[in-house]
């Protein structure tokens, strides 16, 4: 968690345990195999389909009875050949070395020295993290790899579907989640620990429903959680949000505000501790 918070305290994503390597990369084979199928000709999927009833019926020589189970699991086996997939020790070897990269921020050309990186490495797994907009995926994709819990809301559903896509590529989906919201009408039932904002996502957006979205997150966030608001690129294609607009819905919170040069390099805002029973005592009126 990223501050002393007693266990009681700590929200815990409900029936998520820490998946094995084994299960990783049984699910790292399910989906370059399932990415296979979808490629190819529907002609070409019931080439391989004969091609496994005779390698079965050949092997079997009448001990069993030839099962749609089991033509299935081999059709897969044929096509894990022909992708000459790794084995699990081949495979471990080289998910290890992915998954330290993907811990640099420079893998995802985030800045070595900004605050996400502090903030990333304390998490614990489980701990949950919201990112607000789908332009802030690399800092999504960063955060699941130190193992918390990241879900990722934006309006536009073809971003929210390539962010998933991109979660599938880089071997974070299992916790990495991806939805659709209309920002400020709904929000899923959690409590982050860390919440990252990228302002260009909150622009276009009317200013009734950008606070509402912002008072939803703050009342969920848990106590001494943050609030990571990321600068705004300085891009003619982005419609213009000013810090001091957001910065002014954090009444009450602890603001750290980071300058370089003449450029807004957005803010840090912590949740006080004894926000906690205010916040209880909201969502049981709500």
């Amino acid at each position: 968690m990223l501050s002393s918070l007693s266990q009681a305290q700590r929200y815990r994503a409900p029936q998520r345990p820490p998946r094995s390597l084994k299960q990783e990369y049984q699910e790292f084979l399910l989906q370059r195999i399932e990415e296979y199928k979808n490629a190819i000709p529907r002609g070409e999927l019931l080439e391989i389909g004969d091609e496994a009833v005779c390698e079965l019926q050949a092997s079997a020589q009448d001990q069993y009875l030839l099962t749609e189970v089991l033509l299935l699991e081999h059709v897969d086996r044929i096509i894990q050949r022909r992708l000459r997939l790794p084995s699990f020790p081949r495979w471990k070897q080289k998910h290890r070395a992915l998954r330290e990269a993907q811990r640099e921020p420079t893998h995802w050309g985030l800045a070595a020295d900004g605050p996400l990186v502090g903030f990333a490495r304390r998490l614990e797994p489980g701990d949950v993290t919201v990112v607000v907009g789908a332009s802030a995926l690399p800092a999504a994709l960063f955060i699941a790899a130190h193992e918390a819990e990241v879900l990722l809301l934006d309006q536009d559903l073809g971003a929210v579907e390539a962010a998933e896509q991109r979660a599938v590529t880089e071997q974070l989906a299992g916790r990495f989640q991806a939805l659709v919201v209309q920002f400020g009408r709904w929000l899923p039932d959690l409590a982050p620990a860390l919440v990252v904002i990228d302002p260009p996502a909150l622009a276009p957006v009317r200013a009734r429903h950008r606070a509402a979205l912002i008072r939803d997150l703050q009342a969920r966030t848990l106590p001494s959680g943050v609030h990571l608001v990321l600068p705004m690129p300085a891009s003619r294609e982005v419609i213009p949000l000013a810090a001091e607009s957001v910065q002014a819905q954090y009444d009450g919170w602890r603001v750290e505000r980071r300058r370089r040069g003449k450029d807004e390099s957005g803010f840090v805002a912590t949740k006080p501790a004894h926000k906690r029973q205010l916040d209880t005592a909201l969502h049981v009126s709500e």
